[in-house]
């Protein structure tokens, strides 16, 4: 009896060990997973139609500090995957899709409609948020800019704003232009309807609106020229990122062809082009980490309302002005935010 009473007590002592060992597995298994998906550092892919270069520019450095100053350090709880399509609109699809692939947990696509199309057709469940884009409503991006309603928001650029009042200044700057050239991307869905955007400029001055189209950076030249045939005096460039990647290369060539240019970007007129005129780009993609910040915390991004830039710049460069022999309107210099000066 002794015997058979040891055997029941050690037996009960390790049916008590085994549950115990059991229960004890019941809670680390779940605070496992817990832990595991708190430890799961957020991947952050970076669409973008422009060159490698641009990763230290103004744009993308603001995006970068603004996620830095939400409490973000790079390669510790965040990551970012970078995806460079050198203006091949292929690419930006091919790329696009290799997001996906890699499961990133939001895209940033920036600029341009066509990149935040790109995305969007790639998926319909990662989140995405554009900057630069010019018209997400019309386009199908977004329901409405108050409620998106789909798995992308962000920042759009006013772009059909913008374009006559950037006609307006550059008259107004240049009293004497008569017909103004328009290089804008035929294939970008954000120019429908170009024409009309310049309607109340063309009717307030009687300045003479042509169409200039190029889709690469080898039609430039053609586009020129056929400027130079049509005895252009202004010219007016869209901010489609073909024009951005070739900024340089436009500068050159308007220099070159002595033409009077006003751009979207305000560093284009800084780097040599005689005006721009638009929203402030570098606050733009600095808003656009919010966006992602938002995200990450668990907003959707159906339910985060688009943004309209709140400021707009107006930027002259004196220097280029002189080397076309102009004289800006003094009216125009005094309305501008940012005057470049003649050393």
């Amino acid at each position: 009896p002794l015997r058979c009473c040891r055997l029941s007590l050690g037996a009960d002592m390790q049916r008590r060990e085994f549950i115990t060992l059991l229960g004890g597995a019941a809670v680390a298994w779940p605070f496992s997973a817990r832990a595991q998906q708190l430890s799961h550092v957020p991947q952050i892919g970076i669409l973008s139609p422009l060159s490698p270069s641009e990763r230290a520019s103004p744009p993308f450095e603001a995006f970068r500090k603004a996620l830095g100053d939400f409490g973000y350090v790079e390669g510790k709880n965040i990551n970012f995957i970078y995806r460079w399509a050198e203006g091949n609109q292929k690419r930006l699809n091919e790329f696009a899709a290799e997001l996906v692939r890699l499961k990133v947990d939001i895209i940033f696509s920036a600029p341009g409609t066509p990149t935040a199309i790109a995305a969007q057709k790639a998926t319909s469940t990662i989140p995405i948020v554009f900057a630069g884009v010019g018209d997400a409503v019309g386009t199908g991006l977004v329901v409405s800019l108050a409620h998106p309603g789909r798995n992308a928001t962000g920042l759009v650029n006013q772009s059909q704003d913008i374009a006559g009042k950037q006609l307006e200044w550059l008259k107004e700057a240049i009293p004497a232009l008569s017909r103004v050239g328009v290089l804008w991307r035929p294939s970008n869905p954000s120019y429908r309807n170009l024409l009309s955007r310049f309607d109340d400029v063309v009717r307030a001055t009687g300045v003479q609106v042509v169409l200039i189209g190029a889709e690469s950076r080898e039609e430039l030249l053609t586009a020129f020229e056929t400027m130079k045939k049509n005895q252009v005096d202004g010219l007016l460039v869209q901010a489609d990122d073909l024009f951005v990647n070739e900024g340089t290369r436009i500068i050159e060539l308007a220099a070159t062809y002595r033409l009077p240019a006003i751009y979207r970007l305000g560093y284009q007129a800084e780097a040599g082009g005689l005006m721009a005129y638009g929203p402030n780009i570098p606050d733009m993609y600095r808003r656009a980490a919010y966006y992602v910040d938002k995200i990450l915390k668990g907003a959707k991004p159906g339910d985060l309302p688009v943004e309209q830039p709140t400021k707009v710049e107006l930027v002259i460069n004196l220097k280029t002005a002189k080397v076309l022999g102009l004289k800006v309107s003094p009216a125009v210099l005094a309305r501008a935010d940012e005057v470049i000066e003649i050393e």
